[in-house]
Formats: C-alpha cells, sequence, structure tokens
C-alpha cells in the first residue's frame, strides 16, 4: 500500500508538472528558447535562482554534511550565500547591461574575442552536463533508496521527463516549472524539521544542541587547513555565475531586477543551509550513525514519516532534483548554440532553436550515461565547481572590470586552469584517499589567475620594448 500511494504521487505530479509546462507554451523563437524574450519579473527570477541552487547537493548533501560534520558546513553554506549576494552587487547588473548577449562566452566574446567565446561555450556545454550528471544520480539515488527503482530506470524516468519539458519550452518553461516547484519544497522541507524536532527528538533542545557541538568538533577535527580552504574556495567561487545563473542574470527585465534577484536568493540560502545542516544534527538517535551522505535524509524521512508523508516528501525531493536539471540542460543547450555553433556557422533564428532543442538531447543522455560515475553530491559538485571555476572566472570576473581585457590573457587563463583542473581531478580519482576532493581547486584556481595575469602582462607590453 504504501509503494502504490508513493508511485500514485510521483505520477501525479509528474501529470501536474507537464500540465504547468504546456501552459508555459512551447519556445517559438530562439529569443524564447534561450532568454524568454529578457523579460523575467523579480518573483520568477529570485525562485528561478533559489530552485536552481536548491538540488540534491544543498539538499540531500548538506543534510548528510551536517549528519557527520555538524554546523561546519553551515558555515561552508554561508560561503555560498555571501557569494551569491556579492554576485548580485557586483557582477549581475554589469552582466545584464551588456548588448546583445545571451550567454556568459557571448559576454565573454564582447571582452575578448570570438576565439575565447568557443573557447568558453565548450567550458560551459562540459560543466553543464557533467553537473546535469550530478543532478540525475541525486535522482537515481531518491528512487532507488525510497520505491526500489532500478538505478537505470530512475535516471530515465528523472531526466526524460525533465528533457521532455525542457526541449520544448526552453529557459521560459524552466523558469516557470521552477518556481512551481520551489514553492513546494520552500515549505515542505523545513516543515519535516519542525516534525523531527516537535516529535522525535531524542532528548529534546538540550539533546540536540550537544549533538551539534560535537559532530561539529569531530568534523573540524577530521579536516586539514588545506581542505577547510579547499571548502571555502569551492562554494565561494565555485557555483559563481555558471550557465544557469548567468542566464537568469541576462534574462532579467533590468539590471536592477537582476541584482535584487540575485541578492534575495542569497539570503534565502541562509535559512535554507540552516534548515539542511539541523535536519542531518536532528537525525541522531533517529537512523543508525554509518548512514552514508546520500541516504541521511532519505533514511529519516522513512523513520518519522507515515507513508502519506513519506511519499508527499517523495515527490518534493524529485522536484529538487528536476528544478536544477532542467535550468542546467536549457542552460548548456544555449551555450553549445550561441557559443559553440554560432561563430562558426551562419544560423536562421529556426536553425538555432533546433539546435538548441537537439543539444538539450544530447546534453540528457550525456548526463545519464556520466551518472554511474559520480562519487556522490558533494565531491560530485566539487569537482564540476573545480573545472568550472579555474577555467572560466578569472577570465570573466577580471574581464568584466578591467578597462582593456586581452585576449591572450583569457585563453591562458582558460587553457591553464582547465589543464591544471583535469589533473588534479585525474590524480584525486587515482589516489583518493591521498588527495582530498576540496583541495583540487586551489591549485587550479591559482593557476589559472597567474596564467591570466601573465598574459595580460605580456599583452600589454609595448612591441618590442620593455616592459
Amino acid at each position: 500500500m504504501h509503494t502504490v500511494v508513493s508511485v500514485a504521487l510521483v505520477a501525479g505530479y509528474v501529470l501536474v508538472l507537464t500540465y504547468v509546462a504546456v501552459r508555459a507554451r512551447a519556445a517559438r523563437e530562439y529569443a524564447e528558447f534561450s532568454l524568454a524574450r529578457r523579460a523575467l519579473p523579480l518573483p520568477l527570477v529570485f525562485g528561478s535562482l533559489a530552485a536552481t541552487y536548491v538540488g540534491p547537493g544543498f539538499c540531500i548533501g548538506f543534510v548528510g554534511r551536517g549528519f557527520h560534520s555538524g554546523f561546519f558546513f553551515l558555515l561552508i553554506g554561508l560561503v555560498y550565500s555571501l557569494q551569491h549576494v556579492l554576485v548580485g552587487f557586483l557582477v549581475a547588473p554589469r552582466l545584464r547591461a551588456l548588448n546583445d548577449c545571451h550567454t556568459l562566452g557571448d559576454a565573454i566574446g564582447q571582452k575578448y574575442n570570438r576565439t575565447c567565446q568557443m573557447f568558453a561555450g565548450i567550458i560551459s556545454v562540459s560543466v553543464c552536463a557533467f553537473l546535469s550528471a550530478v543532478m540525475a544520480h541525486g535522482g537515481r539515488v531518491i528512487l532507488n533508496d525510497m520505491l526500489g527503482v532500478p538505478g537505470w530506470l530512475a535516471v530515465l524516468i528523472v531526466v526524460g521527463v525533465t528533457a521532455l519539458y525542457t526541449t520544448s519550452g526552453g529557459l521560459r518553461a524552466s523558469v516557470i516549472t521552477d518556481a512551481f516547484q520551489f514553492a513546494a519544497f520552500a515549505i515542505l522541507l523545513p516543515a519535516t524539521l519542525l516534525v523531527v524536532l516537535v516529535f522525535h527528538l531524542k532528548g529534546g533542545s538540550a539533546a540536540f544542541v550537544d549533538q551539534a557541538i560535537a559532530t561539529t568538533e569531530s568534523g573540524l577535527a577530521s579536516l586539514s587547513p588545506l581542505q577547510i580552504a579547499g571548502f571555502i574556495a569551492a562554494f565561494l567561487l565555485g557555483e559563481t555565475l555558471i550557465p544557469p545563473y548567468a542566464n537568469r542574470a541576462l534574462a532579467s527585465e533590468t539590471t536592477g531586477t537582476s541584482r535584487n534577484g540575485f541578492v534575495l536568493a542569497g539570503l534565502f540560502s541562509v535559512a535554507w543551509f540552516a534548515v539542511m545542516v539541523s535536519l542531518g544534527v536532528a537525525a541522531h538517535g533517529i537512523i543508525p550513525d554509518d548512514t552514508g551522505d546520500d541516504h541521511v535524509l532519505l533514511r529519516l524521512v522513512r523513520a518519522v514519516m507515515s507513508s502519506e508523508g513519506h511519499a508527499l516528501l517523495l515527490v518534493i525531493l524529485v522536484s529538487v532534483v528536476m528544478s536544477s536539471l532542467d535550468s542546467l540542460m536549457n542552460a548548456g543547450a544555449v551555450a553549445f548554440a550561441q557559443d559553440v555553433v554560432k561563430p562558426v556557422v551562419a544560423l536562421t533564428d529556426e536553425g538555432a532553436l533546433r539546435t538548441g532543442r537537439w543539444a538539450t538531447i544530447a546534453i540528457a543522455v550525456v548526463a545519464s550515461t556520466a551518472t554511474p560515475i559520480v562519487p556522490s553530491i558533494i565531491d560530485g559538485l566539487l569537482i564540476c565547481y573545480t573545472m568550472w571555476a579555474s577555467a572560466i572566472l578569472p577570465a570573466l570576473i577580471l574581464g568584466l572590470w578591467v578597462r582593456e581585457p586581452r585576449p591572450l590573457a583569457c585563453i591562458l587563463s582558460m587553457a591553464v586552469g582547465t589543464e591544471v583542473a583535469i589533473v588534479a581531478i585525474i590524480v584525486l580519482f587515482a589516489f583518493p584517499e591521498a588527495l582530498g576532493v576540496s583541495v583540487i581547486i586551489v591549485p587550479a584556481l591559482g593557476a589559472s589567475l597567474l596564467a591570466y595575469l601573465l598574459g595580460h602582462w605580456i599583452a600589454a607590453r609595448p612591441a618590442g620594448g620593455t616592459a
């Protein structure tokens, strides 16, 4: 009976979500598919940003880390919140002010040259595809753990349904369904914490505080200063203006809307991280201590919820995955059409729209195929953060602020950052115990920044002269 109720609710939710996507209507022009005609109001920008970052990593992953590391990971989450606020004040308005700009690659192309745009586009598509694989991994964990659905079928369901409405409606459908899903899980997951604290917490508030202190101290003691610095760098910079966020900044109706959307989303994330980490701490004494990170929230829900509540939370967790996955698919598809294909092939509006739709399907296939190699949700995010921050951020941020950006600096930064990140990731997989996943961003980002400064210095020197 329990499984029947759960399956019925999931099926019903998928039908409702499909109806919402259909109501958003299919994109008929590339401008609708890519940036929703740059007319998104503040509520949709805020809701979509929040729904995009509250994926399985910032939900399932943070509950698991709260269970094992206490409130240490709340401090890491607050670094992410600060990043969102800073982007809102310092970067998003500048990005929105650029004319005829659809992607970060467009922005880099305007600041440097077309070669830099294509390089940025390839990186953007790759990062979106592998972040999509992390989201698909989260969907597989949820459906397999809570319903016993085989892993391959779980991935097919989550990725297939998400690709269906994203391919049809583009950014507009993604944003509207994200806002719908955000309204659901922003209420029901915090309500789960309330149920746990009121009805299931053993020992009351004093026991919660004691457990929080003990797990936080244990979490800090298990990490080296370099690993802590790596976590801070990863969550401060790793998701800074990844393609889905950049698309929201560019699609906002005004620069003020872009700024305020990021600031509000950053402030909301403070409360979200506090709730997720608290759920992890409160799970002690309710579920076994040896529960893995990716299974803490799922086991907790199973332990404290009735069959109906369990089924409802299953639906919400699936929506958490889909709200991040659709944004990544759309952003990657737009980056492919705009930054990889358009610079070398003259596309009509219809051709660009068709290219974006096929690219969405291709990203869905790559994500589904790559899902088995994802080590865990948080570790998968950290690997993607390393690639993005080291390959793109120095060139992007400095390009928006430097008076005369140099293409050589951009190319060197992206090439060196990408190469060092790939080497670091390979070393990580070869020697997982010797090198923590949080550490690899430090050398990769440092090398990228140094390469940018070197390229800028070389290009700025007078020809045949001395500095």
